[in-house]
């Protein structure tokens, strides 16, 4: 089901308002030191990075959500105020790193 093909179907399908990229190399995950997928990192306007961490409390059942810590941060942000939330590791499936 993650291959780059059902993912990019499942972009198109859910009408994501993100652009899709692929690492092939897994370069950029290194940079970042991501661990797992979805690891989300946000940037403010002078490129200093404002939030990383989990999307929100609950990846497995969207409607049990009670903490939505990437949009709180990024309202917070785009407010002009400081993101308020603590880091929260990501929580998702490791990285299988290529040999």
């Amino acid at each position: 089901d993650d291959s780059i093909e059902n993912l990019a179907k499942r972009w198109k399908a859910k009408d994501y308002r993100f652009p899709y990229l692929v690492d092939e190399t897994q370069e950029v995950a290194k940079a970042y030191k991501a661990v797992c997928t979805p690891d989300l990192f946000v940037y403010d306007q002078g490129r200093k990075l404002a939030y990383h961490g989990r999307l929100d409390d609950n990846w497995k059942e969207s409607q049990k959500v009670k903490s939505t810590d990437l949009r709180d941060d990024v309202e917070a942000l785009l407010a002009g105020k400081n993101p308020g939330s603590d880091e929260v590791p990501a929580m998702g499936c490791s990285i299988k790193w290529k040999k």
